[in-house]
């Protein structure tokens, strides 16, 4: 795969699309703190790794429609906040998570006329997570669907087997639902169910949804994850349109 664009892009908050309302994205990162342990042996610094951080900034356009970006994001909640960055809507896309505090809502009318907002989120335990994408976008189910496998690669050192040894963490967001409540869980396979049938992922499915809601789990740590993962509904419903989000860890992870 060649280089690309940010082009077709989405941003999903607390189960709320708010991509035509997002102008650009300044900063999406994260990763540990460098602390500097530089010994007066040595003659360049020495760092290690310290509290593991992420933050999500955004520019939104001033929208005041229902469930739009002001409303959504005027509140400036003290609770936490899911967001996710889909780059582009493919199937097995890349995409950046954070479990978040909203601290910014900066609005600025510039002279020619423009209003819009800065946003700053900042991570709130787990730090800010690249992950890949179970969805194409957003996914509308109108019944228990089984989803399209996503090849995850080889997987941990030294086998590189296609398994990851150190379990995942994946996120949810429900845009809408009709009915009495839906599952939505993970399932693994190591070779896209052509011989090793589809498993449901052990601590891979999401608390049942009733309405719009947003969700991020876990696994165990050490548990062994295998190479191709979809995301499955269950449960009693007539619609249901959702994203979700999975990031298998190859190497160890803290948080």
């Amino acid at each position: 795969m060649g280089k690309q664009s940010g082009l077709g892009d989405n941003l999903y908050i607390a189960g709320y699309d708010l991509s035509g309302d997002i102008n650009a994205l300044g900063n999406v990162g994260g990763g540990p703190a460098a602390q500097e342990v530089t010994g007066i042996d040595k003659s360049a610094p020495e760092r290690i790794g310290g509290i593991r951080d992420g933050r999500l900034q955004m520019t939104s356009f001033f929208n005041p429609g229902t469930d739009r970006s002001h409303v959504r994001l005027k509140a400036l909640p003290t609770t936490d906040v899911i967001a996710a960055y889909f780059r582009g809507t493919a199937l097995g896309g890349q995409s950046a998570n954070i479990v978040a505090k909203q601290a910014t809502y900066d609005g600025t009318r510039g002279d020619s006329g423009e209003f819009t907002f800065a946003v700053e989120s900042l991570a709130n335990s787990y730090g800010l997570e690249w992950g890949r994408s179970l969805t194409a976008g957003k996914r509308a189910d109108t019944t228990a669907t089984n989803g399209v496998g996503v090849d995850f690669g080889l997987g941990s050192p030294p086998a590189f087997n296609g398994a990851g040894l150190f379990g995942l963490q994946a996120y949810l967001h429900v845009f809408a639902f009709t009915g009495t409540s839906v599952t939505v869980k993970l399932q693994e396979s190591s070779d896209n169910g052509v011989g090793d049938p589809w498993a449901d992922v052990v601590g891979g499915a999401f608390t049942a949804a009733t309405g719009i809601t947003s969700q991020r789990i876990e696994t165990a740590r050490g548990q062994t994850v295998e190479r191709y993962l979809r995301a499955v509904t269950t449960g009693t419903f007539t619609n249901v349109v959702f994203a979700v989000s999975a990031n298998r860890n190859d190497v160890a992870v803290t948080f």
